[in-house]
């Protein structure tokens, strides 16, 4: 049955997801930008609307009579966003991946009798959903998964493209790192741990420490050692930890044209032009997850594989398809009452419930999303 939906945030992903959405549903897609809303003109079923995302009445209003929000907001805003989202009594999927723990409004939820699903990309997101799930049919004893994007042609210094904004890439290179290591929590620097590794399809990328177990950490206790990390072009981390060094991710204040300005900002809007992925700019999407545990004392390793590419023929970003259609397929399950439960939920929880991996990845592969399973 076509539901009422409304997407905030029409970002390059965003507006995969409003498209994608917009195929079997009445979808409205919000921003303050409209130029980006220029780009979902004229698709059926869609209607745009530019205002900005300051208060809870704008919810309120915006929410009226529809039956599911998707927040792909900006990660900074992500969680008053989704709290905002709660109070007028929607249903929610979201891929703000606001720096908060979401979790804590669970109690929110269930007050005001809305299902919440957050993280739904692809790291956070599916790499949670499939260790929900195998977590389900095995007793797991590690969970590793390393994951990027990249783009094809490797442009120097930084080698490097981005969908989304440079602060939430130079905020994942500057926050600690939290891993599970013997069944006791570590943090490391983020950017640490450098290592090779190879894989057939691109060579050699780098991989090191970044925050990205998330809700992990929360909901996963009972796994003895679990970690994720970033992958990156070789000689990545040190351009990057050079430009810490000097003081480009700074907060204090410098002098521009009389004007004051954190070093941080200053280095975004440097670093704006350098990393923004044009719509023509072909990338890829790379995810392994190993996951170690035992079924009634037999030892069992599987490996999950993710390569996806730029398509082409609908000019859309790898890193677009890959996290837009896992949160639709989300989208998905709420719209056909697959999730009776009203609370907070992350990805793993919805993984783990019977049926829904199943769901999820048969939608992706209908995508030509494809996770190859050893």
């Amino acid at each position: 049955m076509p539901m009422n939906i409304t997407v905030l945030g029409a970002g390059m992903i965003g507006r995969t997801i409003a498209k994608e959405l917009a195929k079997t549903h009445k979808v409205k897609a919000v921003d303050r930008d409209q130029r980006s809303l220029n780009e979902l003109a004229g698709i059926k079923n869609l209607e745009t609307v530019k205002t900005n995302l300051t208060s809870l009445a704008v919810y309120k209003k915006l929410l009226q009579g529809q039956d599911i929000c998707v927040s792909a907001v900006p990660g900074f805003m992500g969680y008053e966003a989704l709290s905002n989202i709660i109070q007028t009594g929607t249903d929610c999927v979201d891929i703000s991946f606001a720096p908060e723990n979401a979790l804590e409004l669970n109690i929110l939820a269930k007050k005001h009798k809305v299902a919440v699903i957050v993280d739904c990309g692809v790291a956070p997101g599916m790499s949670n959903i499939i260790l929900g799930y195998e977590n389900s049919q095995m007793q797991v004893e590690s969970f590793s998964c390393v994951v990027g994007g990249l783009p094809k042609v490797r442009t120097a210094p930084f080698e490097y493209k981005a969908p989304f904004s440079p602060i939430d890439v130079i905020e994942e290179y500057s926050r600690p790192a939290r891993l599970v290591e013997n069944s006791s929590l570590v943090t490391k620097p983020a950017l640490s741990e450098r290592e090779l590794l190879h894989f057939k399809e691109v060579g050699s990328l780098e991989s090191f420490n970044t925050d990205g177990l998330r809700s992990l950490l929360f909901t996963m206790q009972h796994i003895p050692n679990m970690k994720e990390k970033t992958l990156r072009y070789p000689g990545h981390v040190a351009l990057i930890q050079s430009l810490q060094q000097a003081g480009f991710f700074s907060e204090e204040k410098i002098m521009v044209d009389g004007s004051a300005i954190s070093r941080k900002d200053f280095t975004c809007k440097i670093l704006f032009d350098q990393w923004k992925l044009m719509p023509e700019d072909e990338e890829f999407t790379l995810m392994n997850i190993r996951i170690d545990g035992n079924i009634d004392g037999r030892k069992i390793t599987k490996t999950y594989h993710l390569f996806d590419e730029y398509d082409r023929d609908s000019r859309t970003s790898s890193m677009s398809r890959t996290t837009a259609f896992t949160c639709t397929s989300i989208v998905e399950l709420l719209a056909k009452g697959k999730l009776k439960e009203k609370g907070v939920f992350a990805p793993e929880t919805i993984g783990g419930m019977d049926g829904n991996f199943e769901a999820i990845i048969s939608y992706l592969k209908d995508r030509n999303v494809i996770y190859t399973v050893s």
